[in-house]
């Protein structure tokens, strides 16, 4: 991987902390953010030493948007033809580990659906959500409209999208949005937390649990209880599954290794 020049990586036991760094921009997505951030991912994936991603930005912002200046001359055939947004914007959503977004301060237009594309937010209380594209003239474009009605239901979505108006963390949580709120001490720790503990269980049985929830959001009960089923007995073909059953009736930690 090039040396990267807006992201700062850490390697911690089983897991990677990437901190978006773009202080002057208060952590605004740009074409080379989302670049580096596909590129640590890809590498990630084929880590069989990563088993989660913390992301997070800056005690003020996780990132307050899309780089608006980046963006502002472009042509309708421009976009088009560079697929802009969509081209480098899903590497998280695609990532098959957990990723945990630890959101302090602004996560705004490109910010919220960047944390929405993630598995677990951890929001300290200083957070702040919102999908502010209408008071530009324009729509989310990172897939922030769809996957915020999920997350919150129509009501709420309406309300933020066509208003501009930010939402709390005790909102956000209170909508389905966050999955935990911290002192703003502490939010980073919490992730850190959350990782190292599923860092812990085996890597096939996190992958499979994570596919059945995202399943959830995209197809009938009926298809994703199917689903859920089969994946279910796979798993009964591994021997973590073996070793996880039997340290369980032995009353002993379990030691996963991944198959």
């Amino acid at each position: 991987m090039e040396t990267l020049q807006t992201l700062i990586v850490e390697r911690e036991a089983g897991y990677l902390v990437v901190r978006i760094h773009r202080p002057e921009a208060l952590n605004a997505l740009n074409n080379q953010v989302m670049d580096e951030l596909t590129a640590v991912f890809s590498a990630a994936e084929a880590a069989p030493e990563v088993h989660a991603v913390v992301l997070t930005g800056s005690d003020k912002a996780f990132a307050a948007g899309a780089d608006i200046k980046e963006m502002a001359s472009k042509t309708y055939a421009e976009a088009f033809r560079e697929d802009f947004v969509t081209r480098n914007w899903e590497a998280a959503a695609r990532f098959r580990k957990p990723i945990i977004a630890a959101v302090a301060g602004f996560c705004l237009g490109g910010g919220c659906e960047l944390a929405m594309m993630c598995d677990i937010i951890i929001a300290a209380e200083t957070a702040k959500f919102g999908q502010p594209e209408i008071n530009l003239a324009v729509t989310p474009g990172g897939g922030g409209t769809q996957r915020l009605t999920r997350a919150i239901g129509k009501a709420k979505a309406m309300d933020m999208v066509l208003t501009g108006r930010m939402i709390g963390a005790v909102e956000a949580e209170r909508a389905g949005l966050v999955a935990r709120i911290t002192p703003l001490d502490t939010y980073l720790a919490e992730a850190k937390r959350i990782a190292e503990q599923i860092a812990r269980q085996s890597p096939l049985a996190v992958m499979m649990n994570k596919e059945m929830v995202d399943a959830a959001f995209e197809t009938t009960l009926a298809q994703g209880v199917l689903f859920e089923r089969r994946l279910f007995h796979s798993l009964f073909a591994f021997d973590d599954q073996t070793e996880g059953m039997a340290a369980f009736i032995e009353k002993r930690a379990p030691n996963f290794v991944g198959r």
